[in-house]
């Protein structure tokens, strides 16, 4: 068994479209997407709160591998400065976990399973 998910696209499609989901969800926080990109994108989004939490050079180089240079409405800021100076410090305390996943059930189309996941406030 491989240690991901393949999400029915090559390998350069999906880090990019996890890449855009993982920076979505640090913009606005909660996202609406199919159930199983969220699976995935909730285990890419808690080691990059982990990587904010130690707030290093070295940190903040590796979280802008996955995040993407994207300007937030508020504060004039970035998704990495957004995800390093107020998301991580949220979870200080807190060990893992970091977001959840609803289930909203299928949607109209196609049945896929679809699901919010945001951040554990």
């Amino acid at each position: 068994m491989a240690g991901y998910r393949k999400l029915n696209r090559r390998s350069d499609q999906r880090k990019a479209m996890l890449r855009d989901l993982v920076t979505q969800l640090i913009i606005h926080e909660r996202i609406e997407t199919t159930e199983t990109k969220a699976k995935e994108l909730s285990r890419l989004i808690d080691k990059m709160v982990t990587l904010g939490k130690k707030n290093t050079l070295a940190s903040r180089r590796q979280a802008a591998e996955v995040v993407r240079f994207i300007q937030t409405n508020e504060d004039n800021q970035n998704a990495l400065q957004k995800l390093f100076d107020d998301i991580a410090p949220r979870f200080q305390e807190r060990n893992g976990g970091y977001t959840r996943i609803m289930k909203l059930g299928p949607r109209r189309g196609d049945a896929t399973e679809m699901a919010i996941i945001e951040f554990v406030e």
